[in-house]
């Protein structure tokens, strides 16, 4: 069964708890009672349920986050769909929780911090997670500032600082003054003074986390792995960009 399958069935609901797990209980029309939830610790929870829980997470925080602006776009709808890897017979059910989480009164900030807490060791996975939102948040050609305050928000409650947020942006928004792509060196975190070896260990590190079969061990499906290529590629563009720049073998 597909990851979309699992929430349209609501089959790990009950394991994951919390908000999530409500989400999943109110579309798949079972009775969600808090006191019969089995209560597990983050690293307690399955692989299959840990990705479950990134997609629901990913479903609700972008519903939220399409409407961030005051308006929903079909492009960022559109956008949800393509990136995401949506089977066409499943496309009906996901659209429908997607239209749940956006009319759900709740704020982000509990979704947000249970999926933080579930991969609180795996940064890597929420760093994908966010570089989601950010494809919902730029579809429509236009990232409105209260899309970037709710990105901001999210990022805080992931546990990413103000500059590790502004490298994210940076990725995937170029640079802040609007001068094109993200500076190579602040992809692979390091200085522009670094050394050639310095900048070789980096790279190495940066592949070894964000390559797609280590974040698909850590909980991101296999459905999602087209963000995990996006990364990459970004990781060696950078990095063939300071070689070439600096004559590197």
């Amino acid at each position: 069964m597909s990851v979309w399958g699992k929430i349209i069935g609501g089959v790990a609901g009950f394991a994951i708890g919390g908000p999530l797990g409500a989400m999943m209980g109110a579309f798949a029309g079972h009775q969600y009672d808090k006191s019969k939830v089995r209560q597990h610790g983050p690293q307690a929870l399955g692989a299959a349920d840990r990705q479950v829980a990134f997609t629901i997470a990913v479903i609700v925080l972008s519903a939220k986050m399409a409407k961030a602006d005051g308006q929903v776009t079909r492009d960022e709808i559109d956008a949800f769909k393509e990136v995401f890897s949506i089977p066409p017979d499943e496309m009906g059910n996901v659209s429908q929780v997607w239209n749940q989480a956006r009319d759900d009164p709740a704020g982000p900030g509990p979704y947000a911090e249970q999926v933080a807490r579930m991969f609180a060791h795996q940064p890597a996975v929420l760093e994908e997670l966010l570089g989601g939102l950010f494809h919902i948040a730029k579809a429509d050609g236009v990232v409105h500032p209260a899309e970037l305050e709710y990105l901001s928000g999210i990022a805080s409650i992931f546990g990413f600082s103000p500059p590790q947020f502004e490298r994210i942006r940076a990725i995937h928004l170029g640079s802040a003054e609007g001068t094109g792509a993200a500076d190579p060196h602040e992809v692979l975190r390091v200085s522009r003074d670094a050394s050639d070896e310095e900048i070789k260990k980096a790279y190495r590190k940066l592949s070894r986390e964000y390559h797609p079969d280590t974040l698909t061990s850590q909980g991101l499906p296999q459905e999602f792995i087209d963000l995990a290529n996006e990364k990459m590629a970004a990781i060696n563009g950078a990095y063939a960009t300071i070689r070439k720049g600096r004559g590197m073998k």
